[in-house]
């Protein structure tokens, strides 16, 4: 490659990880501001360092050195999220652009400096850009992307520009410290040798540093003797994969807006199957003709069909009646949006040579039950975490995917012994507990019995006698929420017909069946 095909001109958004998450919590950038992960400071803006913060600090030592600091968790995904509309506009004035990290990106600089008459026009130009989305942005042109990267963060203030001329690559590089060398080992043992400068790394032979450090210490020096071969490889902008309808006029009546999608849901599947895609996760979205939005997300544990992305929408429409109405569309249906939440290759999800089996009957036969009676008609019932059997069950709408809150394999200190019972209650039935005297059973403060449970009484005033039982057990839990405090007593029975119950005692000495042992 020869040295005009090697100039780069990289874009650096200063401390772009703060910036996005600034921009999402909606705070002023001229606020100290500092990203956490796992305990230590991962970024921090320009006033938090002014304060004296740096990355690696301790959170307690990074606040007491700025008390006004922000404090906000990192999250990874939310740097490139967050980046993706920047590139997308990038893109528009100057194509052929190489994402090498969020808030970092590359291009050719022979053609943008052609097209805008050379190359710190070009430059100006890109710093323009940038401004126009209110991001601070420094420019560094130079032969191969690292050169270039480290003229991007080495600008002079007052120009936020950096052009190292062609050729002067080593000569602009030679005086940086060895500590840019993205390499732990590299950057621990070379100022061990006397070497603390990548100029001074460049003198050594690349016989002695290969044989040395291996392949990728050879890499290194050439990148420090400006000998960068990387290309940029232009990025090939996302397709546009949603779908949306305008009504004139708006629709009142849902079965009149599924109709009115049954084009645009085949239109859909099929453009996803031409780029080899099938949507495992869909987002709905709706505007009124006053202009309210809303929207949800469905997921499918295989992909969606065009008939079952009509029935969400008609799902979605359904569910903002009655309660949800407040918080749902107000007015007549004007637009709706399909949007590919989650996408996978079609090559995960297509039918073996034989088909699937029963479990595709399975699915064809729910699927199309729960398209007549509802999305909530279907359901399957799911395990979490929790001490009492009611809590340890969740049902969820066929074809979605389970939404754990409870992780079942966390300790639940107080949970009800194994086994569990075979049949929970969705609501408790009442029943009395007495003793062999007829007096009803109680436990004091100390968790003390009464006196022996001998018998069962239901509300239809049945008896049964009971041949074994166990407990207490006392369960309170959520003593600091009034509302969902509980404070109980659990045992296990069994009558003389062989049946085995879950008891349980409340604070207003009532008994309760909680279960029982099929």
């Amino acid at each position: 490659m020869n040295t005009v095909d090697a100039r780069m001109a990289v874009l650096w958004c200063p401390d772009w990880p703060v910036v996005a998450h600034a921009r999402a919590e909606r705070l002023s950038p001229g606020e100290p501001i500092i990203l956490i992960d796992k305990g230590v400071v991962f970024a921090a803006n320009q006033p938090a360092r002014a304060e004296g913060v740096r990355r690696g600090m301790r959170q307690r030592e990074a606040q007491s050195r700025c008390a006004a600091v922000h404090v906000l968790a990192y999250d990874r995904s939310l740097d490139a999220r967050a980046f993706e509309p920047v590139l997308t506009a990038l893109e528009q004035s100057v194509p052929g652009w190489h994402p090498l990290r969020p808030g970092l990106v590359a291009v050719r600089a022979r053609g943008v400096a052609r097209y805008y008459g050379g190359e710190r026009a070009a430059a100006r130009t890109l710093l323009t850009i940038a401004e126009g989305l209110e991001l601070p942005a420094a420019v560094g042109i130079a032969d191969g992307l690292f050169a270039a990267e480290l003229a991007a963060r080495r600008t002079p203030i007052d120009e936020r520009t950096r052009i190292v001329p062609a050729g002067e690559a080593a000569a602009f590089l030679a005086p940086l410290p060895i500590t840019l060398i993205d390499d732990a080992e590299l950057v621990s043992l070379l100022p061990r040798l006397g070497i603390r400068t990548l100029g001074g790394f460049a003198e050594l032979t690349a016989f002695d540093v290969a044989s040395r450090f291996g392949e990728n210490g050879a890499c290194w020096h050439a990148l420090a003797r400006g000998r960068d071969a990387r290309a940029a490889t232009p990025r090939i902008p996302p397709r546009d994969l949603d779908a949306v309808v305008d009504f004139e006029p708006p629709l009142e009546r849902i079965d009149q807006v599924a109709f009115g999608m049954r084009v645009a849901a085949d239109d859909f599947v099929a453009a996803l199957l031409a780029e080899t895609l099938v949507c495992t996760a869909l987002r709905v979205e709706f505007t009124g003709e006053d202009g309210e939005t809303s929207e949800r997300v469905w997921l499918h544990p295989r992909s969606f069909a065009p008939a079952e992305v009509v029935d969400r929408i008609r799902w979605s429409l359904e569910a903002q009646t009655g309660s949800d109405r407040d918080h749902g569309l107000r007015s007549p249906v004007a637009r709706v949006r399909l949007a590919p939440e989650s996408v996978d290759p079609v090559g995960a999800h297509e039918r073996g040579l034989w088909g699937s089996g029963p479990e595709e009957q399975v699915h064809s036969v729910l699927s199309r039950v729960q398209g007549m009676v509802g999305h909530a008609g279907v359901v399957t019932a799911t395990r979490e975490g929790g001490r009492s059997p009611a809590e340890r069950q969740t049902l969820v709408p066929w074809g979605d995917r389970p939404v754990v809150r409870r992780d079942v394999r966390r300790p639940w200190p107080g949970a009800v012994p194994p086994p569990a019972p075979a049949t929970v209650y969705e609501v408790p039935r009442p029943l009395r507990v007495e003793d062999a005297r007829g007096r009803p059973v109680a436990v004091d403060a100390r968790g003390t019995l009464s006196a022996s449970p001998a018998v069962l009484v239901s509300q239809t005033g049945a008896r049964r006698d009971l041949t074994a039982w166990a407990g207490p057990w006392p369960l309170d839990e959520r003593w600091w929420d009034q509302a969902a405090a509980r404070r109980t007593q659990r045992f296990q029975a069994v009558d003389t017909a062989g049946e085995a119950w879950l008891l349980e005692l409340d604070e207003a000495g009532e008994w309760w069946a909680a279960g029982r042992y099929d």
